[in-house]
């Protein structure tokens, strides 16, 4: 894919009503973009069905959900559970008696991982032992679900499986520096992804934020069969990350956050979208700017890119209500400190000569290098000392307007896709809140004013 396809319409849900089905493939957790698009499927009036990942025993056992976890997860979602485990990944999966892969990155030190070398066809067994519980619990999970769905029903499946990282403390430590240390404490992320543990890493995060979507497709193909032969519809989405076009110097531009190690994984999931678009099957993948999620937390600087959509409000003509959402961030900051200070150490970061060759999307995703991770981490550190509360962010603040926005961008969308990936970059996201927001409905753009003013790199 040589250039970012963004989303240029805002459209709206003609498709789906009162009784239709919401399938919610991946466990809703804490803060995340499923919850915007959640919404969306409540006010329609659809059925809503979850599943669980299931949860580990002190034995490593996989199980369900007990009755108290079962309710607290039903009440979260606003719907059924199918109380089947999916635990995705093979990083706790082993032959009967053998180390699980996260039991053989344990053996390693912070001395020794990058030497350390894994048995790659006992690794192969792992993976099929875990590929073989999953695609089994799927089908029974399907069975239940071709019982939940009548004749003539639309059926969006929303996947939201993601992540894959194995609790191993030492790769916790690396990580830890990869994702958050600047000067002696920086450490390369191409020095993880060489290792051995990164490979295993990145086995596993294709496993659980692709392939599982690949496995969805095929396991419901009955119930896409049934539901299209009596006049319903079905559609299939998911979410990525590749980047997002946000305000510099005054035009939309792709940029990304360095290091993003699952973006190998990310792009597997666009080419299983491709795929089953070509087969005739309507999945797409969204790409939508990063928020601050729970697992994102992780990555120092990745809510960077979030601060500019202040901007992009204003340009989309927000009028007084993006003016609020300006001075609703600035009540954020501690005495002393504005909004333009923050905009400024953005625009001063985006414009170092350091982050130039970040901005090539051909070339993602992009290994980190001591510069970068000094100057995106200390941009971030900075920012937040900014703020009055730790606990109160701007980035918080604003990932629930994307949240917001993703949710609607999507739902709407998916009544009549128009192909398998497609980027919510900001120009498009601000568009959407403000038509909301503001008492007036935003003017729809045509693929070619994007094609005006997005930049590439």
């Amino acid at each position: 894919m040589e250039n970012p396809i963004a989303l240029n319409r805002l459209a709206e849900n003609n498709v789906f009503r009162k009784g239709d089905v919401f399938v919610l493939f991946g466990e809703l957790f804490g803060r995340g973009y499923a919850t915007g698009l959640l919404d969306q499927a409540r006010q329609a009036g659809m059925q809503i069905v979850g599943i669980t990942v299931g949860r580990r025993d002190e034995n490593n056992a996989l199980r369900p959900l007990d009755a108290e976890e079962l309710s607290a997860a039903e009440e979260r979602l606003g719907g059924r559970i199918i109380n089947i485990p999916l635990m995705a990944g093979f990083d706790l999966d082993a032959p009967a008696g053998g180390p699980t892969p996260t039991d053989l990155l344990a053996n390693m030190t912070l001395e020794s991982w990058e030497q350390d070398r894994l048995d790659w066809d006992y690794i192969q067994q792992c993976r099929d032992i875990a590929t073989s519980r999953f695609t089994n619990s799927l089908s029974q999970v399907m069975a239940v679900l071709d019982g939940m769905i009548a004749d003539g029903r639309n059926v969006i499946f929303a996947h939201t499986m993601a992540g894959g990282i194995p609790k191993a403390k030492v790769f916790l430590v690396v990580a830890n520096r990869v994702y958050k240390g600047r000067g002696p404490r920086h450490m390369s992320s191409q020095a993880l992804l060489d290792s051995d543990m990164g490979k295993l890493i990145l086995q596993n995060f294709d496993e659980v934020s692709a392939i599982t979507f690949r496995h969805l497709i095929e396991s419901s193909s009955a119930i896409r069969a049934r539901v299209e032969a009596s006049g319903g519809q079905v559609r299939y989405t998911a979410y990525g990350y590749h980047g997002t076009a946000v305000l510099i110097d005054g035009s939309y531009r792709w940029q990304t956050y360095t290091n993003y190690t699952q973006g190998y994984a990310k792009m597997r999931l666009e080419g299983i979208a491709q795929e089953a678009w070509a087969a005739g099957i309507k999945a797409t993948v969204y790409n939508c700017p990063e928020i601050r999620t729970n697992s994102s937390d992780v990555f120092t600087g990745i809510e960077l890119p979030l601060i500019p959509l202040l901007l992009a409000l204003k340009k989309e003509n927000g009028g007084q209500w993006a003016e609020e959402q300006w001075q609703a961030c600035e009540r954020l900051l501690a005495d002393g400190f504005t909004m333009t200070d923050v905009i400024q150490k953005i625009t001063d970061m985006q414009a170092n000569e350091v982050m130039r060759p970040f901005y090539d999307f051909s070339a993602w995703p992009m290994a980190n290098s001591q510069a970068q991770s000094d100057l995106t981490i200390g941009t971030s550190n900075e920012i937040t000392q900014m703020h009055r509360d730790g606990k109160a962010m701007i980035s918080d603040h604003l990932s629930a307007l994307v949240v917001e926005a993703t949710g609607q961008l999507i739902f709407g969308e998916t009544s009549d896709p128009s192909g398998p990936v497609q980027w919510l970059n900001h120009d498009i996201v601000a568009r959407r809140l403000n038509a909301s927001h503001v008492q007036k409905q935003a003017p729809a753009i045509s693929h070619g004013a994007i094609g005006s003013h997005l930049e590439v790199a």
